[in-house]
């Protein structure tokens, strides 16, 4: 029973910080804000046009929405799944384009916290299949 309560309280901790960190991201791309992480300067550098901010920071926003209400267990897989296509193409844009390692911490943050959040994601929440 501990180790359920624990597990929970991690799964929490982890979803609200990636929640947080997903919406602090996608409000600075929604709002074209030049400096911070996915800001307009940070876009040009990686060589993105800045319509696309408009679109990461929607669907930034759509995925905290979905991991943070209950329910909908099948599109909170795709949420977790489009947060990692997200990472893995922010960690291989700054490495292509020769950006220091240190370039790649707020995602492969954004990344821990996700595989934190779908480790310790109450049963109840999956989506499981089950065959006949």
């Amino acid at each position: 029973m501990k180790h359920q309560k624990l597990r929970k309280i991690i799964y929490w901790v982890a979803t609200i910080w990636l929640a947080l960190g997903l919406v602090s991201t996608g409000l600075v791309q929604l709002l074209g804000t030049a400096e911070g992480v996915g800001g307009a300067e940070m876009m040009k550098s990686l060589g993105y046009p800045l319509y696309l901010m408009t679109l990461l920071g929607v669907l930034k926003m759509m995925g905290a929405v979905v991991l943070l209400i209950p329910g909908l267990a099948l599109v909170k897989q795709w949420a977790y799944a489009g947060i990692g296509f997200l990472v893995i193409g922010a960690v291989y844009s700054h490495l292509a384009v020769g950006g220091a390692v240190t370039s790649i911490l707020p995602a492969l943050l954004i990344f821990i916290l996700t595989v934190v959040s779908l480790v310790c994601l109450p049963l109840n929440r999956k989506f499981m299949v089950t065959y006949p």
